[in-house]
């Protein structure tokens, strides 16, 4: 045994995870790896089916890999039973999804669902056992839902006959392993004098060798949607600031480069590279939800917002900028909400298509993480389907404008080498060196 391995075996975690979307299968697909024994809980089938057998139910680079070395190793199960899961292990972690309502508010019914399907297998089990939520929560959330349904559920105790914590996740998609262990800060929230969670969290990331905060319980329901709405901030500022370099002919990646410089103020160089709009389960719902809580408060979210008016100006500025080329075909390098990930729960890319559907147009797209086949995985959709095309050469001779959504290898080469002529309306600036020609290029917002 390795001596990591020595130390959870030492430890006695077994662990549950709740719900098989990014959060919990790249949870479950780590702590196994760490040497935890996990059973991943959903009541998807196919996910139960696919975790089972070792193989990823989604889309994530290195997710595989892990997945199928656990299976291998005997660390993974997966189970559609709450009570089954409860009974083999001593702490679950819950990763089900919270999506938005109509009126920007959170959906908490999975929240809720969990919670109660936990307590219920509570009430039999004499263990103490520890549930920590990680999903994407508004402040309050865990004091207000999820610990009356779980002591209702129980018949027991928050803090007394079990444990509760909140762990917010700041995982992602695409870089979610990576992100996993080399967090850039790890978060436990406290309930009331329920230092046993912590202390089973603590022992949970002890090898990662970052010092968690531990922060009161609605403190840490917050900060992640801190976190995403300064992300969003950052990415329609950098924005605004690339078209206005754009009118006045200036390169926004220069002035940009230069203003990250500044470490000792400005912090950090993540989003601050102007580009398209942005896009994903995280950034938009946490905005509306941010400014949902604003209107229940009475308290004004006026920069909130403009970002979110921002970003669909950067959606329109992106519409305009192809139809002012006046071609009647279209490509489309890239649409789920970004590369490397299957998700296309609000791309901005796929919006943008959809604009275009129905328009006399004749579109064709390029992604290879988009399902073709009705039943073959979650991003199906019929409208888009039958445009996919198998590569991006394809799309490039078939097209009068091609539109980058996504960077991959090799495409800048096939958009210079292209036969006809050719307009590029670049949102991911990717490198066109031969700019003249029979090739026209257009940067986004520089």
């Amino acid at each position: 045994m390795t001596r990591m391995e020595r130390y959870v075996s030492a430890m006695g975690l077994h662990i549950s995870v709740f719900g098989a979307g990014y959060v919990g299968c790249v949870s479950a697909a780590c702590l196994s790896n760490d040497g935890f024994r996990v059973v991943a809980v959903d009541p998807d089938r196919f996910k139960v089916a696919r975790l089972a057998m070792g193989e990823a139910p989604i889309v994530e680079p290195y997710l595989d890999e892990y997945l199928h070395k656990a299976h291998l190793n005997e660390m993974l199960s997966a189970t559609m039973s709450a009570d089954e899961a409860i009974a083999t292990t001593n702490v679950s972690l819950c990763c089900v999804g919270t999506p938005s309502l109509s009126d920007g508010t959170l959906n908490t019914d999975y929240v809720k669902q969990v919670a109660t399907d936990i307590g219920r297998a509570l009430r039999i089990k004499d263990e103490f056992h520890v549930v920590v939520m990680r999903s994407t929560i508004l402040p309050g959330t865990m004091e207000d839902i999820v610990i009356p349904a779980l002591e209702q559920a129980s018949g027991k105790t928050a803090g007394v006959d079990f444990g509760v914590a909140y762990y917010p996740e700041f995982l992602r998609e695409s870089s979610a392993i990576a992100d996993y262990y080399k967090p850039g800060a790890i978060v436990f929230g406290q309930f009331a004098d329920d230092t046993r969670s912590i202390d089973v969290l603590k022992s949970m990331v002890a090898h990662i060798g970052v010092v968690p905060h531990v922060i009161p319980m609605r403190s840490a329901e917050i900060v992640k949607y801190v976190n995403n709405c300064w992300h969003a901030v950052k990415i329609s500022f950098a924005n605004e600031i690339g078209n206005l370099c754009k009118a006045k002919d200036i390169d926004s990646h220069i002035v940009m480069d230069v203003v990250c410089a500044d470490t000792r103020l400005n912090v950090s160089r993540a989003y601050m590279k102007p580009g398209f709009a942005y896009g994903g389960s995280c950034l938009p719902k946490d905005l509306r939800a941010m400014s949902a809580l604003g209107r229940k408060m009475d308290v004004p979210t006026p920069m909130l917002d403009g970002v979110r008016a921002a970003n669909l100006v950067q959606i329109d500025r992106a519409k305009r900028l192809i139809s002012g080329t006046n071609k009647n075909r279209i490509g489309f390098i890239g649409i789920t909400f970004k590369t490397d990930t299957d998700d296309m729960r609000e791309s901005p890319m796929l919006s943008l298509v959809e604009s275009f559907i129905g328009s006399g147009k004749e579109i064709t797209i390029y992604d290879p993480n988009v399902v073709t086949e009705e039943g073959g995985g979650r991003n199906y959709l019929h409208h888009i389907a039958p445009r996919v095309r198998a590569s991006f050469s394809d799309v490039i001779e078939n097209s009068d404008v091609v539109v980058v959504g996504h960077k991959y290898a090799g495409l800048s080469g096939a958009l210079e080498k292209a036969i006809q002529p050719l307009v590029v309306v670049d949102l991911a600036r990717v490198e066109v060196p031969n700019k003249s020609g029979s090739l026209t290029y257009h940067g986004l917002c520089w």
